[in-house]
């Protein structure tokens, strides 16, 4: 077993206290909350989120595709039918405010947001929200990783959502629920 360092992750009671933060009477508020609430639905990488685009979502069948993640590879995911209400909120709000945009979370000027702001913006919610583990975009994905396997209790599934291409990146997830990992195990055709 590689000693990877167990990845920081939120509680449920911590990501309430993250979105329950925003004041979606704003503008950029309502982006920023969005935008954290797809990290915790998605696992997203920072990077997969800045490049995503309108045209990569169905806001019908929930289906997002992920083009291009890392290794050059797509994935597919599919996000629940609260995610995709909030999804259409925001799209309303964005076309309302900008005209017709083509990447989902764009800046004023209807570009890409830099990464560095998605980080500073998530870094600083976290702050307001009273959490004071250090939190980031990828932290979010390690958040989802985590509630994805707790539910599931499929590694393999996990694996895919994540768009890891080796087992062994995903395997760190199994250190946070290796209690309730160990129960099933042991129990397992006894």
């Amino acid at each position: 077993m590689s000693n990877k360092k167990i990845p920081e992750f939120l509680t449920e009671q911590e990501q309430q206290q993250l979105i329950n933060v925003f004041n979606v009477r704003y503008f950029n508020s309502l982006r920023n909350r969005t935008m954290i609430k797809l990290f915790l639905s998605t696992g997203l990488r920072l990077s997969e989120m800045i490049d995503l685009q309108w045209n990569h979502i169905n806001l019908m069948t929930g289906q997002l595709k992920v083009v291009e993640g890392k290794g050059s590879k797509d994935r597919i995911l599919w996000i629940s039918d609260e995610m995709i209400e909030e999804l259409r909120l925001w799209k309303e709000k964005q076309v309302e405010k900008l005209g017709k945009c083509e990447f989902v979370f764009t800046n004023r000027d209807k570009g890409q947001l830099k990464d560095r702001d998605v980080r500073e913006m998530v870094a600083n919610y976290a702050d307001k929200a009273g959490i004071t583990k250090k939190i980031s975009p990828h932290v979010l994905r390690h958040t989802y990783a985590t509630d994805l396997l707790r539910a599931t209790k499929n590694i393999r599934l996990v694996q895919k959502a994540l768009g890891h291409s080796d087992l062994s990146t995903t395997m760190i997830y199994t250190h946070i629920v290796d209690d309730e990992y160990e129960d099933a195990l042991r129990n397992f055709r006894r």
